[in-house]
């Protein structure tokens, strides 16, 4: 029903936003790989509530349990089972959302479907969910290191129409997260501190871009006609939350170019490798990698859930105001960079292990 992700690396995630907790079930992981809770840990404290003054207030360790899979630290072969509990619940913050459907969220398409919708923070549908896949993604990102060598970088690009400058081919993790928003550009992203902070204090909210960037992609990764590479990499990441806009490589500044202006000629390095002048296609031609950086950005709209009194309807159709109470993010940008990295990762995984079962042999 839509909860499983992947064809050899595959992953379900499980899990309310106020419940009990929430978690991710592994399957495909391939055995030996050495692996622990502490890891895993370290992309969930990216990606968790609380972590600073432009996050949500929610207090959460979002600790991680392995509770099957790995024996005396390493994988099995055998499903992954991870959990996180969750600790820090206010359900008495989401009364009015019993009857009342928050503007441009889930509420009143969960009704339309399911006829029934768990009200508490969005259930499902909350940006809570996506901690199994940031734990999934964390070992995705072992496995694809440990093969291929791959590393991948995310980080906010813009913030409303504040846009960092940012050379996706040099920049560095320890960059990203040199700051709380998490743009490389540190001028910059003083000013888009600053904007998320005044925003929330208008009880207002702001979207913004992450762009991410995949290095060392060995070629030959993707399917040439439904499973391309990036239409696989544009699922993945337009499933998360609030995520509305996908482009890779030149995007949609490349329609202004003619056919000769975009096209990325060919070339022979020293070490008698293929490789492009120009990477305007963003590592991916014809569905397929072909060596070069991916490259992708992923725009995300403003947190739905905000404080200001907006109009909308109860679920029988009569008119009402809506202030909403809880705790939300004024910007999901800054956190949005792990889970971003994380669905890049599970696609890039799951392809590199279908193409080592089908690649060339002679």
């Amino acid at each position: 029903m839509g909860n499983t992700f992947g064809h050899l690396f595959r992953v379900t995630t499980f899990g309310e936003s106020h419940g009990g907790g929430v978690g991710v079930i592994i399957d495909g992981c391939p055995p030996q790989l050495e692996i622990s809770a502490e890891e895993i840990q370290v992309e969930l404290d990216r990606r968790r509530p609380g972590q600073s003054k432009i996050t949500t207030p929610r207090k959460e360790a979002d600790k991680c349990e392995i509770l099957s899979g790995v024996f005396q630290g390493q994988t099995l072969g055998t499903p992954i089972s991870i959990t996180v509990k969750n600790k820090d619940t206010r359900p008495q913050d989401y009364s009015e959302m019993v009857q009342m459907y928050r503007p441009s969220h889930a509420d009143a398409t969960y009704d339309a479907k399911y006829g029934i919708r768990n009200y508490q923070g969005g259930g499902r549908s909350s940006a809570r969910e996506t901690i199994g896949r940031v734990a999934a993604g964390a070992i995705a990102k072992k496995i694809l290191h440990k093969v291929a060598g791959i590393e991948i970088v995310g980080y906010v690009k813009r913030i409303k129409d504040l846009e960092g400058e940012v050379d996706a081919e040099k920049v560095t993790l320890e960059q990203v997260e040199s700051n709380i928003v998490r743009c490389p550009d540190a001028e910059c992203a003083e000013r888009m501190i600053e904007l998320i902070e005044q925003t929330g204090r208008d009880g207002n909210s702001i979207g913004g871009v992450v762009e991410c960037v995949a290095r060392k992609v060995p070629k030959g990764l993707g399917e040439p006609v439904f499973d391309k590479l990036e239409a696989d990499i544009a699922k993945g990441v337009m499933s998360l939350p609030a995520s509305k806009g996908f482009e890779i490589g030149s995007g949609f500044a490349g329609t202004l170019l003619t056919g000769i202006e975009h096209n990325d000629e060919f070339y022979t390095d020293d070490e008698g490798n293929i490789r492009t002048v120009t990477n305007r296609s963003g590592g991916i031609q014809g569905g397929i990698s072909n060596g070069e950086n991916i490259i992708i950005r992923v725009a995300f709209k403003p947190t739905a859930t905000i404080r200001k009194e907006q109009n909308t309807v109860t679920k029988t159709g009569e008119a009402g105001v809506l202030a909403a109470k809880g705790r939300h993010d004024p910007c999901v940008l800054p956190r949005a960079v792990p889970m971003v990295e994380a669905m890049v990762a599970l696609v890039l995984c799951d392809h590199l292990l279908r193409f080592q079962g089908q690649c060339k042999v002679l």
